[in-house]
């Protein structure tokens, strides 16, 4: 494509390197093309990354609020989430999002006034969770005991078996007689958070992928771990270090409009320049397009998959935050999970936003479809009464401020049958490959999916130029 009467200015990826080694660019800057990024250039690949935002870190980032440090959203892993761990070590941010020492989740129950906890102890899968099930107090005798067998039955279904992708995990929760109230306060307060969809919305296989890896395949499998200081840190600037470490050299504030083949079968990646409607273009041997699955579509040349169109057919999930400080501390733990209450998950970012009088919590509100578009005003008078309920201290705090940040499109909507929509790194056009949470990873939308992708995109292009590395995320397992 180009613009007005002025023809595109052809430049290669690095025309210094370009004869001496494989070029490669990357199309968007978010976790996952930061690692195909990284990972090409591991491979000994001259790599370029192009971003359309003035920022690295995609989805997952911060912005400056007064002398706040915000993160636009809640984001935490687990010590499953190899891919994620190897991500942190490689931008050497490994000691800056810690793990817990043993999963511990506390969960309030807001209408009876009560705690739980959900807590793993040493011993081996699935006596680990046993004591914790066996003294949940949200939960009746007979509803745990209920819990017990439906995971069990969790434990033997077969992850490759395509089957599972087409039920939804609430009618098969029901089948393995799951009340109302246990998927409330169990199977969809772990759900909903790594899913982004409530039990009824979400894919058997997905749902059962993510009990079977977190919580039944090792005991510390599910332990969490979040950032400690604001995500921009490690997936901006630290990921920007490594990356200029690596020798990728990074673009911002560049959007691309089209990929094409040249004559000589390299591919050419046009970028608009200047008010002029002049154009450039970067060429190169590989190209990794690491956005959405709407703009991958829109770029995509015309036979590049089988059925392109299907990329439209993977839905989106919104996720809402809302943002509150306080004059004075009201929250004496770093988190916690409520039931009996629309609060979701509640997190302190007082120290990680810079934050040096009173408190500030984050809170994170997933599959949040029906609140996405509420004014700041209707969600301040909905959820401040909310955590006073839930948090006595903060009956006549003060309200320094209350914000919302709002990501419509935050994931891809793990409905059942998404997975037969979802397109694998490989396409068939050579040396054109797709990375982003959304793609066949096998994983829900989460900032391990997002790596695994760029990692398989990498894998393959290094592959198919004769370079194979392996999967490095495994040694972080």
């Amino acid at each position: 494509m180009t613009h007005g009467n002025t023809a595109p200015e052809e430049l290669d990826a690095d025309p210094a390197a370009s004869h001496e080694r494989p070029t490669a660019v990357v199309v968007g800057g978010g976790i996952a093309g930061v690692t195909a990024a990284l990972s090409l250039a591991d491979g000994g690949m001259d790599v370029t990354l192009l971003e359309g935002r003035p920022r690295l870190g995609g989805l997952a980032f911060s912005f400056k609020r007064g002398d706040l440090t915000v993160d636009n959203g809640q984001h935490v892993y687990l010590r499953c989430c190899t891919a994620y761990r190897w991500f942190l070590d490689r931008i050497d941010a490994t000691s800056l999002a810690p793990l817990q020492e043993r999963l511990d989740v506390p969960v309030l129950d807001a209408e009876k006034n009560r705690l739980g906890r959900l807590r793993r102890t040493a011993l081996p899968v699935p006596l680990h969770l046993a004591r914790s099930l066996a003294t949940y107090p949200h939960l009746s005798l007979a509803e745990r005991a209920n819990v017990g067998r439906a995971a069990l039955a969790l434990k033997g279904l077969d992850l490759t078996d395509p089957a599972l992708d087409e039920r939804d995990f609430g009618s098969w929760l029901a089948e393995h007689g799951q009340s109302q109230r246990a998927i409330e306060a169990l199977w969809d307060l772990v759900g909903v958070a790594t899913l982004n969809a409530v039990a009824g919305e979400s894919s058997l296989g997905l749902a059962a992928m993510v009990f079977k890896t977190g919580l039944l395949s090792d005991p510390g499998a599910a332990d969490i771990g979040w950032a400690r200081v604001p995500l921009g840190e490690l997936h901006d600037t630290l990921a920007r270090k490594a990356l200029d470490t690596a020798g990728v050299r990074t673009e911002l504030r560049t959007r691309v409009t089209s990929i094409s083949r040249t004559e000589n079968g390299r591919w050419a990646v046009e970028v608009p320049e200047g008010p002029d409607g002049s154009g450039r273009i970067v060429t190169a041997d590989t190209v990794v397009l690491a956005v959405p699955q709407r703009e991958t579509h829109d770029l995509l040349p015309d036979g590049a998959l089988d059925d392109q169109d299907r990329l439209l057919g993977i839905g989106t999930a919104p996720i809402l935050n809302l943002h509150v400080v306080y004059d004075r501390k009201v929250l004496k733990r770093p988190f916690f999970t409520a039931l009996g209450s629309p609060v979701q998950w509640v997190f302190d970012r007082t120290d990680a936003s810079g934050l040096t009088e009173g408190q500030y919590l984050a809170v994170s509100q997933s599959a949040a479809q029906d609140e996405i578009d509420a004014p700041v005003a209707v969600l301040r008078e909905r959820y401040l009464p909310e955590l006073e309920r839930l948090l006595p201290a903060a009956r006549g705090a003060k309200i320094h401020d209350f914000f919302v940040t709002r990501e419509r499109t935050a994931t891809f909507a793990p409905t059942p049958g998404v997975g037969a929509l979802r397109p694998s790194a490989r396409t068939r056009a050579s040396g054109l490959y797709l990375a982003g949470a959304w793609t066949a990873t096998g994983w829900p939308a989460t900032m391990e999916s997002a790596v695994r992708s760029g990692v398989s995109a990498a894998d393959a292009a290094l592959a198919a130029l004769g370079r194979p590395r392996g999967h490095l995320y495994r040694e972080a397992a």
